[in-house]
């Protein structure tokens, strides 16, 4: 029976690195294939081995300091050189120098998956000094994968190295919404369409052009941002300078448990990201899931776009542009026969694409062709 090691960023999950990983880990142990996953511990949560089935392990260690969104776990590199030989393969998720140097100070001989989320954006100065290292992992990989097909082959630190690389789309399992709650929250807002937006209140996600673009719309639609962070006051404001107080809600956090409902209440979902730091986006395929159509960006080198197939499952338009972010939905919402054809289209994308299934067939089947 082969077995898999998962290294990446931190446990509770946070954010979509995490999550995949945790899902991969949990479809595969599912289907009986031995799947464990090292890495740190945030800061609220306890170090220590959490056994989450016979078959998934979480090997959860200390974390000294968290710098430049990275987690410093020295105990990473001193626990993989003890347990690296019982692996068949280790699965490194990128970007996350943590788990790069523990491969590469463990002396690790066997198979490397590299998973290729997002190139490093933000943090320049970090990648000029990580970068040698990186090339070293891009190079130490047997293949590498994608979450698209635009991403990996547009990345400038995978150009010279196409031959090995591949994608696999995330996948999640389908938004079910309870229909009575869905009602309660339809009755906060009667006779409205509602958009629905989702995500971390922060400068690339591009809120303050899906505020804007509430002038270009009628009475008739309401647009609701879940999520919070650092923009929330900046955003109020421009919403209360935007004259739109009526018309766009930042609803703060959002749980879990809530989150399906508000994708069951809303017409169409929104997608207002302006920067590559937006790789994928989750969300659209969450919409997608629950048979909304969804009005997303076209920022270049990103897979956003890919995710959500224009004139299929949505529209996509130009960043930073609010008069054509409300001239998509009014598009969408406006003409019945077009939103009959748009949910059909995300139903059908979701389905053929980015099933949690779908993610781990193809994780399992990359395993056995690189363990052949």
């Amino acid at each position: 029976m082969m077995k898999i090691l998962q290294i990446g960023k931190f446990y509770p999950i946070r954010g979509g690195v995490e999550k995949v990983m945790y899902d991969i880990m949990l479809g595969l142990s599912q289907r009986g294939v031995s799947c464990d996953m090292l890495c740190a511990a945030a800061e609220d949560e306890q170090p220590g081995v959490l056994s989450l089935n016979e078959n998934a392990r979480l090997i959860i260690m200390p974390a000294l300091i968290k710098c430049a969104a990275t987690m410093i776990s020295p105990a990473m590199i001193s626990t993989l050189r003890k347990i690296k030989d019982d692996y068949d393969v280790i699965h490194i998720h990128h970007p996350d120098p943590m788990a790069c140097a523990a491969l590469f100070f463990s002396g690790y001989k066997g198979k490397v998956l590299l998973h290729w989320h997002s190139d490093i954006l933000k943090q320049k100065m970090m990648l000029k000094i990580y970068q040698p290292m990186q090339k070293w992992l891009i190079d130490r990989a047997d293949l590498i994968i994608g979450t698209t097909p635009v991403y990996v082959s547009r990345s400038p630190f995978l150009q010279k190295v196409q031959s090995k690389v591949g994608y696999i789309p995330i996948g999640v399992d389908r938004i079910v919404p309870d229909g009575e709650v869905v009602r309660q929250i339809r009755r906060c807002y009667p006779g409205k369409r509602i958009v629905f937006s989702l995500g971390r209140l922060v400068e690339y996600k591009g809120y303050e052009y899906l505020i804007k673009a509430a002038r270009y719309l009628t009475d008739d639609y309401v647009i609701l941002i879940g999520g919070t962070g650092p923009l929330k006051e900046e955003l109020q404001a421009l919403i209360k300078e935007e004259g739109q107080e009526n018309k766009v809600r930042l609803l703060g956090y959002v749980s879990d448990d809530e989150l399906p409902h508000y994708f069951g209440a809303c017409d169409l979902f929104c997608l207002s990201s302006i920067q590559k730091t937006e790789a994928f986006a989750i969300v659209q395929i969450e919409a997608m899931s629950a048979g909304k159509p969804v009005v997303a960006t076209k920022i270049q080198d990103s897979g956003v776009s890919w995710v959500n197939d224009h004139t299929v499952s949505g529209f996509n338009v130009e960043p930073r542009n609010a008069c054509a972010i409300a001239e998509a939905i009014e598009t969408v919402l406006s003409d019945n026969q077009v939103y009959d054809r748009l949910v059909e289209g995300a139903l059908e994308r979701y389905d053929s694409l980015f099933t949690k299934e779908k993610m781990v067939d193809l994780c399992l089947s990359i395993y056995k062709k690189m363990l052949q």
